[in-house]
């Protein structure tokens, strides 16, 4: 996949991630395996995760050149500290081993899809 590609497929998914989770926040934990209705604040947490993947696309799409590589190490950054929660997660007893996974997996596609980007960036600002 080409840096190009990658910086729209990533930007596609996670419009698509902050859209879903600021609209149908109760939604999206379900689909993760948590417990919304458990906790009555889970849609605000899962509004301000889609907010932030939302920006973190609009920046990525809308820059080019060295502040567009600032936006994917943002994301980049964002994707990582969201893979290492997942795994504090389950070491700690707070996710199960299947929450865990599904809110790691996304989350590591999106490190390899961002440093697949960031490559691109980096070899044209060359």
């Amino acid at each position: 996949m080409e840096s190009a590609a990658a910086i729209r497929a990533l930007a596609g998914l996670r419009i698509a991630v902050g859209v879903s989770a600021w609209v149908a926040p109760r939604v999206i934990g379900k689909a993760f395996l948590l417990a919304p209705d458990d906790n009555p604040q889970s849609p605000y947490l899962a509004r301000l995760f889609g907010a932030r993947d939302a920006a973190l696309a609009y920046g990525m799409l809308d820059s080019s050149g060295e502040a567009q590589r600032r936006w994917l190490v943002a994301g980049l950054a964002c994707d990582v500290a969201d893979t290492f929660a997942a795994v504090a997660g389950a070491r700690r007893g707070s996710l199960s081993r299947a929450q865990s996974v599904l809110l790691a997996a996304p989350a590591i596609g999106a490190v390899a899809m961002g440093a697949i980007a960031l490559q691109g960036a980096d070899s044209s600002a060359a």
